[in-house]
């Protein structure tokens, strides 16, 4: 289900594009669902801006000053909508006609499809992807993020990327309390990282924040999908509002240990600044926060 809205401008005032609000999958937790994100509709009946590769084009020809594009910040671009549209790989087009850079967040496989244009983006400026991950284990993804890319797909991705010199950062998240925190999973994501050469691990919203409207609906997905520790929920973080794993610290540490060790960034305003960084390939470097234009 789907529907189009006409909307002022394509793009936020820190550069952000979100072509699709809403989603077809059914991940236990999403915070897309909070209501402090003021969506006015049913979130599976996808909004799409109209007019959205032309409004771009507009906005990108505007612009003085070159500057990084960031695509999904808010909402997957690659649902399955998106293989039908097009809308995406058309957005990027445009941007990499205008010599803009990119940071594209998603956790699909079908991102592949886009890796020619991911590619001329990169070779001309620079192109930054950054891919969700939240378990290793394929069967356990099935019932966290049902619908999405697989773990083991994500990885392939991840390695498909960086083999053509695209930088990768892995955003761990989230990890659930007694579902996915255990040392085990922790070190089978970190793997993956190191065996495909990621340049960042972003932790920042590894821990969940149940918010006004996502609350109840993750309640709900964890009493279906998981009702063997709903019950430890109930006990531990009736009256949290964010879900902080009891070993965190030990998480955080083998993050920090494995980071190091292979030359990983970690550091979180550190990622910041590198995504914010406009490099122009062509002509040397140039640094340039969000074009506020």
């Amino acid at each position: 289900v789907m529907h189009y809205k006409e909307v002022k401008a394509i793009l936020s005032p820190q550069n952000g594009l979100n072509i699709y609000r809403g989603c077809s999958y059914s991940c236990v937790f999403c915070d897309a669902r909070s209501t402090c994100h003021r969506m006015d509709h049913e979130f599976e009946d996808i909004e799409v801006k109209a007019h959205a590769v032309d409004m771009l084009e507009y906005a990108l020809k505007k612009k003085r000053t070159r500057s990084m594009i960031q695509i999904g910040s808010s909402s997957e671009p690659y649902i399955p909508l998106e293989e039908e549209l097009h809308l995406v790989r058309r957005c990027l087009n445009q941007i990499e006609r205008f010599d803009f850079g990119l940071v594209l967040h998603t956790h699909s496989m079908l991102a592949l499809r886009d890796i020619d244009i991911l590619d001329k983006i990169n070779r001309k400026t620079k192109c930054i992807v950054i891919v969700r991950l939240s378990t290793y284990d394929d069967a356990l993804a099935k019932k966290l993020e049902s619908g999405t890319s697989l773990p083991s797909e994500r990885f392939s991705l991840m390695q498909q990327l960086t083999e053509r010199g695209i930088t990768v950062i892995v955003n761990l998240a989230p990890i659930l309390p007694f579902i996915n925190d255990d040392m085990e999973n922790i070190q089978g994501l970190l793997s993956y990282c190191v065996k495909a050469g990621v340049y960042g691990i972003l932790t920042d919203k590894m821990c969940p924040v149940l918010r006004e409207g996502n609350r109840e609906r993750f309640y709900q997905q964890l009493y279906k999908n998981f009702p063997d520790i709903y019950d430890q929920y109930e006990a531990v973080y009736a009256d949290e509002k964010t879900l902080k794993t009891k070993n965190y610290t030990e998480i955080m540490a083998c993050i920090r240990e494995t980071c190091e060790a292979h030359g990983i960034q970690y550091d979180k305003e550190e990622l910041l600044r590198f995504t914010r960084e406009y490099k122009n390939k062509t002509i040397g470097t140039q640094l340039s926060l969000f074009d506020m234009m």
